[in-house]
């Protein structure tokens, strides 16, 4: 089960929107400064996903790898794109709370 998949069982009654929305709603209220500062993590943490990936693959295929797994795996990859927003959205407010 995935970390977050309770909370996607009724998303309108709990978030009053999907995950993206609710990133998209946090994020409009913060600083630009913030938003860059995540996006760059969050680029950082991509740059390590792929470099992890081109220890097994040519690094010239890596975007067809990934698009094939997304294909082939279209349900699994919604539920982590779920999760994935829930948990950025997460950061956003502990980032504020700080």
């Amino acid at each position: 089960m995935n970390k977050y998949e309770a909370l996607f069982e009724d998303e309108d009654d709990i978030f009053a929107g999907s995950p993206l929305s609710k990133y998209w709603d946090i994020s409009a209220q913060l600083s630009e400064d913030l938003i860059k500062d995540e996006f760059d993590i969050l680029i950082g943490r991509m740059a390590v996903m792929e470099d992890l990936l081109s220890k097994t693959h040519n690094y010239e295929d890596l975007n067809q790898i990934v698009k094939n797994h997304a294909f082939a795996n279209p349900q699994k990859i919604e539920e982590l794109k779920k999760s994935l927003y829930m948990e950025l959205a997460g950061q956003l407010i502990y980032r504020v709370a700080e």
